[in-house]
């Protein structure tokens, strides 16, 4: 059987298949994205059972995510040139195995180097799912495609605390992984029928060299976030870390420059759309991830709720995304706003939604008060996210749809994980600014303290860190959206002005 090319039989009506596959991989992506968040209910169990500090807690979640950044390109490139439907296949065995290590850990490193295959998974499934949705469906339906796309990746990002909780209440913190594992096999026997196979034409080699540099890279700017806090912003191995940094940067700059096949074109960025898309979709994720993170700490350590009430309690968020998606209202208020608009008040809407929670939680108003925080930030994204992946795939040549498809699923990885780890560090800051104990995180402090006095000053302090740390991201978020808003808009013009033309009989300026 012969790999269907871009130019497929197909390509002006769609595959006829194209809203089961939809479905298929759809679904497949689901449970990847849910596995970004699911784990942020599951930070008291894990800090009691694996005995797990702060920055342990943070390398968990982060393993998953700083994997999937730092191979998404690659593995977009691999999908391009050995079959979209063989990589899909290949991600979906890759998760089920890393979600099966990850059920069975006996200790945080065990847990921690699980979670690191899962993400090489992940990565194939991210970039496989985009690219053959893009193949088989007909320029009038693609954006339709995309929206649904968009809707279910925000929609697993924003339930994950929710499903968190609901299995955290029934079984033990390992059934947070063996729960994908039916998933995997549906994924598989369904892909295997339904999915076509399909190759980009002229597909470059990976970058496995590429892939490496920016990998460490990246996950060197996070260790350096998480550590700093703990060891010391000056101390020996922060100071490797940060120079281990800016090296792999270097090289990986210099690299993509001079090899015949990057990973990652860096003329893409002399494009304003791609620059300010992808200064958006990095910042929103930056802030939501960061704010999910903190926001079901604060629900649990703070307001004193067991898992599955705080997962319900972060469901005002996941529903005002699903609502705005599915109905349809998200994309007609996108159509009428444009992109630079959609991203300008999606992004606003975020930083409100950010702030509201930080100050009213903080401040003793309790949930209600919040509410109007969550559905904030559910609309800031449902406008925001759909709007920022349509312009990254714009602003690439089609036939590189699964480089595309990996650079947006980069960005917003690399956000979500450096969230965790930027408004972390500043929880934790703060946190060991204020308390007057030592200790690795906030069960340790508490347990450590001499007073029932000295206790409730433990919890005002994480408090007040948390509060600190969500209006640094509602800040992040709110200036990002604006950075992005206003790129989009000049490029928006400029393609405008070069497709008018001059005028006839008017002088050029």
């Amino acid at each position: 059987m012969t790999a269907m090319t871009e130019q497929t039989p197909h390509s002006d009506q769609g595959h006829p298949r194209r809203w089961l596959i939809l479905g298929v991989i759809c679904l497949a992506q689901l449970v990847v994205i849910l596995d970004n968040t699911i784990l942020n209910v599951a930070v008291p169990t894990l800090t009691r059972d694996l005995g797990a500090s702060a920055a342990d807690i943070q390398w968990i979640i982060n393993s998953y995510a700083l994997v999937q950044s730092g191979l998404l390109l690659t593995a977009g490139g691999a999908a391009d040139r050995y079959g979209r439907k063989k990589m899909l296949l290949t991600g979906l065995v890759l998760f089920g195995l890393g979600s099966l290590a990850a059920g069975i850990a006996q200790t945080t490193g065990q847990l921690i180097a699980a979670r690191a295959g899962m993400g090489v998974g992940a990565a194939l499934l991210l970039t496989t799912t985009l690219a053959v949705a893009l193949q088989v469906f007909p320029e009038p339906e693609r954006v339709r495609a995309i929206g649904i796309w968009a809707a279910v990746n925000a929609l697993g990002f924003a339930a994950g605390p929710l499903v968190g909780g609901v299995v955290l209440a029934h079984f033990w913190w390992g059934a947070l992984f063996l729960v994908n594992l039916p998933v995997v096999v549906l994924g598989v026997v369904a892909a295997g029928i339904l999915v076509p196979e399909s190759t980009a034409p002229r597909s470059a080699r990976p970058d496995l060299p590429g892939a490496l540099l920016s990998t460490v890279g990246m996950a060197s700017v996070v260790y350096v976030v998480i550590a700093g806090p703990e060891h010391g912003w000056t101390s020996g191995p922060v100071l490797v870390g940060a120079v281990l940094a800016a090296v792999s940067a270097t090289a990986f700059v210099r690299w993509e420059h001079h090899t015949p096949h990057p990973m990652l074109d860096l003329g893409f960025f002399r494009n304003r759309t791609f620059t300010g898309a992808v200064t958006g979709a990095l910042l929103i994720t930056f802030g939501s991830g960061g704010a999910l993170y903190l926001l079901t700490q604060q629900l649990q350590f703070v307001l004193g709720y067991e898992p599955l009430e705080a997962g319900l309690r972060t469901a005002p968020f996941a529903l005002t995304v699903v609502l705005l998606n599915f109905t349809g209202v998200a994309a007609r208020a996108s159509r009428a706003l444009g992109i630079p608009g959609s991203v300008a008040l999606g992004m606003g809407l975020l930083a409100a939604g950010l702030a509201a929670v930080a100050v009213l939680g903080a401040r003793g108003f309790g949930y209600g008060a919040m509410l109007g925080g969550l559905v904030l930030m559910g609309m800031g994204c449902a406008l925001a996210n759909p709007a920022m992946a349509v312009a990254v795939l714009n602003a690439i040549p089609r036939e590189k749809a699964g480089i595309g498809a990996g650079i947006e699923g980069t960005v917003t990885e690399f956000g979500n994980g450096l969230g965790v780890a930027v408004l972390g560090a500043v929880l934790n800051s703060r946190f060991a600014a204020l308390i007057p104990v030592s200790a690795a995180s906030l069960p340790a402090a508490l347990g450590a303290a001499g007073s029932e006095d000295e206790r409730q000053r433990i919890t005002d302090a994480f408090a007040s860190g948390v509060e600190t740390s969500q209006l640094a991201g509602a800040a992040a978020v709110l200036l990002g959206g604006l950075f992005a808003a206003a790129l989009l808009r000049r490029a928006e013009k400029q393609a405008l002005s070069a497709a008018s033309g001059p005028s006839p009989g008017t002088a050029s300026a």
